[in-house]
């Protein structure tokens, strides 16, 4: 696949029509401009969205975003609905570190009085907010404790002190998803994640403080308490081994399911159910297990950059969460 094979559709919008190749069930729509594209060719991204184009169910088109590069199966920064029920659901398409995402806070402190303590700052976030590959969080649970840590995600954190109700109103589907079944996870997973709660990860996955250097649009910082020169955290982080060990286990699982359900596919990373299928039922409520179990350790570690703050600038700090973040 090359950039030939395009149809651009404007400056950042190009298409990959269905006459490209005869397995294609609805085309693909990128959002790139020619020099990110010109660097995207390079891996097998392109590839990888025509294949996710095959797959049954499909609604509209496949998506790709500006930061698409190699997945497996699927492309990272893609996109694609399939028609419930019948439709198809990938534990590849949907990514080893389910529900991986970013939240941020916003300080009460401004960069010019925060001075000399940002050091201690840094050495107390890295403390409190354990990273790197493998490593153990911040709390010990046990598996009837996880159990329910994988049901309620963040409401769990808020029964246990370790997160408020504005919290809870400012993560998206307040953080915790229904439907989720922490019978559906496996026993290996959650003895990684029990061990690993509360703690960042690695690869790139961060904790950061951040100056507000510049705003753009004034309402919008209003309402999330961001005003130019404050010092905020962002998150990076999601369902560690947990997640990833649920992907693994489930992309094993319908390596049968594809041949149960007849399903012919131009990768085998992008195996697949349907989704009223009990395999497609049995992942979805896991996924959401995981799902929820992400939600709570970003919270975790929140709580952990809120106490680093308080120590560092107590009495006079403040750490919300921004809203819808």
């Amino acid at each position: 696949m090359n950039i030939e094979n395009l149809v651009q559709i404007s400056e950042t919008e190009w298409e990959i029509p269905t006459y490209i190749r005869a397995d294609m069930r609805v085309p693909v729509r990128l959002f790139a401009t020619r020099e990110l594209l010109e660097q995207i060719i390079n891996d097998k991204s392109l590839d990888q969205a025509v294949n996710a184009a095959t797959l049954p169910g499909l609604v509209g088109h496949v998506i790709v975003m500006p930061d698409m590069h190699q997945g497996y199966g699927f492309p990272i920064g893609g996109v694609a609905a399939t028609e419930y029920p019948k439709g198809v659901i990938s534990p590849g398409a949907i990514g080893y570190d389910i529900n991986c995402g970013v939240r941020l806070l916003a300080s009460s402190i401004d960069v010019d009085s925060a001075g000399g303590d940002i050091d201690r700052l840094a050495t107390l976030l890295y403390q409190y907010c354990p990273s790197g590959v493998g490593k153990e969080g911040t709390i010990k649970l046990n598996i009837k404790e996880l159990d329910q840590v994988l049901r309620d995600g963040s409401r769990w954190a808020l029964k246990n002190g370790y997160a408020s109700a504005a919290d809870l109103a400012r993560t998206e589907e307040s953080g915790s998803l229904d439907g989720a079944d922490p019978a559906q996870v496996s026993e290996r997973a959650k003895t990684r994640g029990r061990e690993q709660i509360g703690s960042l990860g690695a690869g790139n996955h961060f904790i950061e403080v951040d100056v507000v250097d510049q705003i753009f649009y004034e309402e919008a910082a209003n309402a999330m308490g961001l005003y130019q020169g404050c010092l905020v955290v962002q998150i990076h982080c999601g369902s560690r081994g947990l997640g990833h060990q649920v992907c693994t286990d489930y992309v094993q699982q319908f390596q049968n399911a594809v041949r149960k359900y007849g399903i012919d596919l131009p990768d085998r990373e992008l195996v697949c159910a349907p989704m009223d299928s009990p395999e497609g039922k049995a992942y979805m409520a896991a996924m959401r297990a995981a799902a929820n179990f992400a939600f709570a350790n970003r919270q975790l570690l929140a709580h952990s950059a809120r106490r680093a703050f308080e120590e560092t600038f107590a009495p006079h700090t403040q750490l919300a969460p921004a809203p819808g973040l």
